[in-house]
């Protein structure tokens, strides 16, 4: 089989969430550049308009902003509804939103920890539920529809940081995924997980240096620390993703695949 067959995306409909920047903005461009649509969504709506609108205008395609705050229940619908008026199907949703918190473990707040367990366990979970109409009627068992949730390194390690919610929210979305996968494999519709390790995105900047802006980390210092010798790029992790919602990835059912440049596989 031909790789233009292999890893075929063209005219799919596909969904991200946090789409407006970091891996969200990374995977919406490599659908977008293979010929899939593509609706993001995130909470801070100028930066998703200006996002879709210059995603649009570099691949020559239709990116499509829906602004939301996923962790709220009402949001959630307010998309499902937002997205159901505009498509009859959805063969791709990627739940990429997530949420991060760092404080000491003596002083770790719990409205630090509801937060993150909302955005990165619960709202992947109902996001899923409430777009399974749009999503069964795209499935066929020749060509499943497809979930892929952005899990994290840190769900299967101790991470490094003092964000005592993240590791087991994203642990959480790893098991979800597994069982989601069992679940609604049945219905032709396949769960798979990506988790990456060191992006060059405005949450690890938050977590090295205190400041979520990706420009203010020296990331060249990755080359001493990860195993590949740099951070993670768009190619790698839009590669896997189309990987994942292509028929080369028509048989990989409830899996999570690490992105990592190799962070997991050395460490103790």
């Amino acid at each position: 089989m031909k790789i233009e067959d292999l890893f075929c995306i063209e005219n799919k409909v596909a969904l991200i969430t946090g789409g407006s920047k970091g891996i969200g903005e990374m995977i919406a461009s490599a659908f977008l550049a293979n010929g899939a649509k593509v609706y993001i969504t995130s909470r801070h709506a100028d930066q998703c308009e200006a996002t879709a609108q210059r995603l649009s205008e570099r691949y020559g395609t239709d990116c499509i902003a829906l602004p939301g705050d996923i962790s709220k229940m009402e949001d959630i619908d307010a998309l499902v509804a937002a997205v159901s008026e505009r498509e009859e199907k959805l063969h791709i949703l990627v739940n990429n939103a997530g949420a991060s918190m760092a404080a000491s473990f003596d002083d770790f707040p719990e409205e630090g920890w509801d937060m993150v367990m909302d955005i990165n366990a619960k709202s992947p979970f109902f996001l899923i539920q409430k777009l399974l109409p749009l999503m069964r009627k795209a499935a066929t068992h020749e060509d499943p529809a497809r979930v892929i949730t952005i899990a994290s390194v840190g769900g299967l390690k101790t991470p490094k940081f003092n964000n005592f919610s993240y590791g087991p929210a994203k642990a959480a979305a790893i098991h979800m995924t597994r069982v989601l996968g069992a679940h609604l494999v049945k219905e032709n519709i396949i769960c798979n997980a990506i988790a990456p390790g060191p992006f060059p995105t405005d949450m690890l900047a938050r977590g090295i240096s205190g400041v979520g802006d990706r420009k203010s980390v020296d990331w060249g210092k990755f080359k001493d620390i990860n195993p590949r010798a740099r951070t993670g790029s768009a190619e790698d992790i839009g590669g896997l993703a189309i990987y994942l919602c292509s028929r080369a990835g028509a048989f990989t059912v409830g899996a999570t695949i690490t992105c990592d440049g190799g962070a997991l596989a050395i460490s103790s």
